[in-house]
């Protein structure tokens, strides 16, 4: 069985992504992952007041990805797993130890559509899993025109 990795957030870039997956490439026999990486690399630099904080955003965030997604991949009539980890690095760097780990067939991500000088300036995520991943990368761009 073939497993997809659809990289999600609270963006509507994300959730776009997940959409026009499900409409132009979803297969019923493959396993999809609906990945998150929550970034925690000050955890062990926080006080006991500010980790208590962080850890309570991070749970009700993680319940909001939660249900947004489950409604979502229901509405879409798609068996996901929604995955979120805490890591101890960049998000994106953790998206591609688990596509390392998962060796998915493909990963779909969405993208703010960033123009060259801000994506040199900020980076990008998506232009980083394009770059890194040892695996074919689908970028679904949300066009608001």
């Amino acid at each position: 069985m073939a497993t997809i990795i659809i990289a999600i957030d609270e963006s509507k870039f994300a959730r776009f992504a997940f959409r026009w997956y499900a409409e132009n490439l979803h297969k019923a026999e493959y396993r999809v992952i609906l990945y998150h990486a929550v970034e925690n690399l000050f955890m062990k630099e926080m006080s006991p007041g500010r980790f208590s904080e962080f850890n309570k955003r991070t749970e009700e965030k993680t319940a909001r990805l939660n249900e947004m997604y489950s409604q979502l991949a229901q509405e879409l009539q798609i068996n996901a797993e929604i995955q979120i980890e805490k890591v101890e690095r960049k998000p994106e760097h953790a998206i591609i130890d688990k596509l390392d780990k998962e060796k998915p067939k493909y990963i779909v991500t969405g993208t703010r559509g960033m123009g060259v000088i801000r994506r040199t300036i900020l980076g990008s995520f998506s232009d980083f899993i394009l770059r890194h991943a040892h695996c074919p990368v689908v970028i679904c761009k949300l066009d608001e025109n």
